[in-house]
């Protein structure tokens, strides 16, 4: 990667600028590899200043005020992933987020963030502060926010941004909301895109599992550069196709538990949704002995004869290997970037992007379930099935709390249930921008308008009509003209395609997002100080955003047999104005080769909540030219979304343990505190609610009272890069080191459910307990996981950056980088009917919704070139942590990847060819018991498998 590590902002004049001095800035720098990440170094100034990383004063891009990774297109390719997002989460300062590892939609719903699954989507997640509290520019532009088809997302879909586009990533890992508004809590991400290439680059790459042979990955690349210094157009586009990997196929992902083998095993985890059914029918809990394909099962009371007997953990359904462990996604696009200069005073950018998505996730045969015992929230807990019902063995009308509170049946018969989204992403940028004379200095101007829109469809395979099925199953005399009558009782075999016929549909959802930004900018100098001129920036934004989630009409009506939805929509609009000053007070003074304060503040007007002001003020201090050290205080804001205004009551299927139950894990049994408290939460004191771990409903939806995040950043750090280390046996030491510590107040979120469930147990906290609602019988039918301001966040942490270059030798160049992050602190702060409850995370694995806190996160790079030949070796190592939920310890991780490259000579070293392998020691996920599917935390590890790949490419 290269050491150009500023963020540019909107000018297209300060983007030619910035580019022509790349070179000149990577050999002053660092001179380092163009495949390495960087991070700024302490030397001499270039010759021009530009726009750097969290400020819009044009300054000097060596003292950068805030800390920035740069990852250049190289440093992508070298990856062998064919997703930004993939790339950018393997950074130690990230913490993972929604990717393609995510099976979601129908397996668990929508999760209580207000955003929806975001199915096949991709986003960025730093300081473990979430995707929502991490801002993603283009071009230093805001993107429009992703569509899920499931809810209205506060992020950013990085999959929605065409790959063969970006030059480059710069990841601003400190808070930025007076320079950049909401959002930009944890950080910035800021994709630059190509705009001055000349000639053509392509490439095209092959990847899969090797051994496995799946998780086959095509990726095709092109752009083409054309025009001169007053107009210049770059356009290309991409195709991208990653095939699925199925849980059946790995070893971990066999059962609902690492290490079960059966679904009799104590553990438990598999379900009551089973092929042959089970019925809570007249006291008893009952399954059928083998399918009765057709007529009447045989019911005996005494289960003494008959078609029925007694259900046990054995006759449980292991739904895991139904699953995706890697989700198919196959993605296209393309862009143009064009500009025209007219003159010094005035140029012209324009730049258009297209984007489709086409993803799938799969789940299991759909669980159909009527009864309130089984809680899905809508008229299937209340249907009763009829005693004229051909196939109802029980001779008398089964009726809701009376005679029997669930009957569950595995829909085997129709398939396996398939959520496959459509989205489609267009954005049209249009930038004027040019500089004057004013107080004899030179003034930068730009203006610039951004109009985006998301729009994604779901089709979902395999749902069913609950209106129908009540028809279906009620009095044979009104079951007429089209309507058949179910078996709910007969079994696998038993329900035939007119059955399905009737009672199911395809479900068809949409969702929208669309942004309309609208901003003003003007830098310059005022007058000199001893440190140099000072410099200043003013600003305007207006920014419209509008978001829409249309569930299909037959979910709307509470009819659909999976997760229940309505619709909602909202929308906002925010004035905002920002200033900014740079105060260069010394130089050239001993102790002092230079001395500056800096400052920002931004005033935003919001349609939703009203007023707010951010503001950052901080130093940058060379006591000798090698060493640059600086601090920075930073108030930082994020506005609730739209999803989490307006969204509507949904529900989410949470991974979670209930210390009520009487099975293997549960407290009930052995703790008379817990016992108390569960009894008095409503499960019976017999302690006949013995249900084993598996996903329990949570109630998300958003709320319209909730009020904007606050937060606070402390940051201090220093760059060493001494001169005696370049031009000789090295060619660049650095050594970057940051401390930050970040406080959010009044966090946007919901209570987690598993906290919920403990509290109340364990301590029998009224608020806690309120929120739990229970059947008769003990079953857990709704968690309250509404939205709200709680407590708040505080993480504190250590980042540090090496980068070593060598000379060139007799054996080549070599270089090593090392980054890595050890975290101090990560506490949640969240309301209990008294006070609040602090809980640290650091070393812990949450479980669901899924995210391990290590205390360290590393990555190293070797590489070495030697004529036309390079190659490099990385390492990825992540800390062991500790499972909350489970007296388990996921163990550390260190992954190997490697490369091989040769440019030959006779091909004017414009084609290369590729050969890597990632994860080269075939390390496989440590287990995790409370994470939501497939036994491993896809935030933080690896697919198991070495994925080997190809690639051919030209003029890159």
């Amino acid at each position: 990667m290269r050491a150009t590590t500023w963020m540019m902002r909107s000018s297209s004049l300060a983007m030619m600028a910035g580019l022509a001095l790349s070179a000149q800035v990577a050999a002053a720098q660092l001179a380092t590899d163009p495949q390495t990440p960087t991070a700024p170094a302490a030397t001499e100034a270039p010759a021009e200043d530009i726009v750097v990383t969290g400020s819009r004063i044009r300054r000097d891009p060596l003292d950068q005020p805030s800390p920035v990774v740069t990852i250049d297109d190289s440093a992508i390719a070298r990856t062998g992933l064919s997703s930004i997002a993939d790339v950018l989460q393997r950074l130690p300062a990230s913490s993972g987020g929604l990717n393609s590892k995510f099976n979601s939609s129908g397996n668990f719903g929508n999760p209580p963030d207000g955003g929806g699954v975001g199915a096949g989507s991709a986003v960025l997640d730093l300081r473990y502060l979430g995707a929502k509290r991490t801002l993603v520019l283009v071009d230093g532009l805001r993107f429009v926010n992703g569509a899920s088809a499931s809810g209205i997302p506060a992020t950013v879909d990085l999959n929605s941004i065409p790959s063969s586009m970006i030059e480059r990533v710069e990841v601003l890992q400190s808070g930025a909301s007076p320079q950049y508004g909401s959002d930009a809590i944890a950080g910035v991400v800021n994709i630059i895109t190509k705009q001055s290439q000349k000639g053509f680059k392509g490439s095209a790459q092959y990847g899969q599992f090797l051994g496995d042979n799946d998780g086959k990955t095509q990726d095709y690349q092109l752009s083409y550069g054309v025009g001169g210094d007053d107009v210049h157009v770059v356009a290309g586009g991409y195709y991208t196709k990653q095939e699925s990997v199925s849980a059946a196929n790995r070893s971990i992902s066999q059962f609902p538990n690492p290490g079960q083998t059966s679904c009799s095993d104590p553990i438990g985890g598999c379900s009551s949704f089973t092929p042959l059914g089970r019925f809570l029918v007249n006291g008893q809990n009952i399954t059928l002995r083998g399918p009765v394909a057709s007529g009447r099962p045989v019911y005996d009371p005494t289960l003494a004869t008959g078609d029925f007997k007694a259900f046990t953990a054995a006759d449980r359904y292991n739904f895991a290997p139904f699953n995706y462990f890697l989700t198919p996604v196959e993605r296209f696009g393309g862009f143009v970037n064009a500009r025209a200069r007219f003159s010094d005073a005035i140029n012209l950018s324009v730049k258009a992007v297209y984007n489709r998505r086409n993803s799938q996730n799969q789940a299991a045969y759909l669980p159909l379930g009527i009864g309130p015992d089984v809680g899905n929230g809508n008229m299937l807990d209340g249907l009763s099935v009829d005693a004229t019902n051909p196939y109802n063995p029980f001779g008398v009308t089964l009726t809701p709390g009376q005679n029997y509170t669930a009957i569950f049946r595995r829909l085997v018969e129709a398939g396996q249930r398939t959520y496959s989204q459509q989205v489609d992403t267009m954005s049209l940028t249009g930038t004027l921008d040019g500089k004057f004379r004013m107080f004899d200095r030179n003034w930068y101007w730009d203006v610039n308008a951004v109009l985006g829109y998301n729009d994604a469809k779901q089709l979902f395979t395999g749902n069913i009509n609950a209106a129908r099925l009540a028809r279906a199953i009620g009095p044979v005399s009104q079951c007429t003209d089209d309507c058949v009558p179910f078996n709910f009782f007969g079994g696998v075999g038993s329900i035939t395609p007119a059955m399905l016929g009737y009672i199911g549909f395809d479900e068809r959802d949409r969702s929208r997002q669309t942004l309309n930004d609208y901003t003003a900018n003007l830098s310059g100098e005022l007058f000199d100080l001893p440190g140099g001129p000072v410099g200043i920036a003013i600003g305007y934004e207006h920014r419209y955003q509008f978001g829409s989630f249309t569930p299909d009409p037959i979910i709307q009506a509470g009819l659909g047999a999976d997760i229940p939805a309505q619709a909602a929509s909202g929308r906002f609009n925010v004035d905002e104005v920002y200033g900014e000053i740079r105060l260069p007070l010394l130089r050239d003074l001993p102790a002092i080769a230079s001395f500056e304060l800096n400052g920002a503040v931004r005033h935003s007007n919001y349609s939703t909540f009203g007023s707010n002001t951010t503001f950052s003020g901080g130093a940058l201090w060379k006591p000798f030219n090698d060493l640059l050290l600086r601090g920075q205080y930073a108030e930082s804001l994020r506005a609730p979304s739209i999803g989490e205004l307006y969204g509507a009551q949904s529900r989410y299927d949470a991974t979670i343990d209930d210390p009520c139950t009487s099975a293997a894990g549960g407290l009930f049994p052995s703790n008379a505190t817990v016992r108390a408290n569960c009894v008095a939460n409503g499960v019976p004191a017999s302690g006949s609610y013995a249900e084993p771990s598996g996903q329990l409903p949570v109630l998300t939806g958003g709320n319209p009272d909730l009020r904007p995040e606050t937060a606070r950043t402390l940051l201090f750090g220093g760059v060493y890069s001494p001169r005696w280390a370049r031009n000789g046996t090295l060619s660049a030491l650095s050594l970057e080191v940051n401390y930050y510590d970040i406080k959010v107040d009044g966090a946007i979120a919901a209570i987690p459910a598993q906290v919920l469930l403990s509290r109340c147990a364990e301590t029998g906290d009224a608020l806690s307990c309120t929120a739990i609602r229970r059947a008769p019988s003990g079953i857990v039918t709704a968690i309250n996981g509404l939205l709200l301001n709680t407590g708040g966040v505080r993480t504190k942490g250590i980042d540090a950056t090496l980068t070593i270059r060598s000379g060139e030798t007799g054996a080549g160049r070599f270089g090593l980088y090392v980054s890595g992050n050890y975290l101090l602190k990560y506490a949640e702060r969240t309301p209990a009917t008294d006070s609040f409850t602090t809980t640290d995370y650091v070393g812990t694995e949450r479980g669901s919704p899924d995210q391990a806190y290590p205390h360290f996160k590393g990555l190293g790079t070797i590489d070495w070139t030697l004529g036309p030949v390079t190659a490099s070796i990385t390492a990825r190592y992540i800390d062991n942590v500790q499972e909350i939920a489970a007296e388990n310890e996921l163990k550390s991780r260190l992954y190997g990847d490697a490369q091989l490259q040769f440019r030959p000579s006779w091909l004017d070293a414009k084609f290369a060819f590729t050969f890597g392998v990632n994860n080269v020691f075939d390390k496989d996920p440590p287990a995790c018991f409370s994470c939501s599917l497939n036994n491993f935390d896809p935030t933080t590890y690896d697919i198991p498998g070495r994925f080997g790949y190809l690639r051919l490419s030209y003029g890159l």
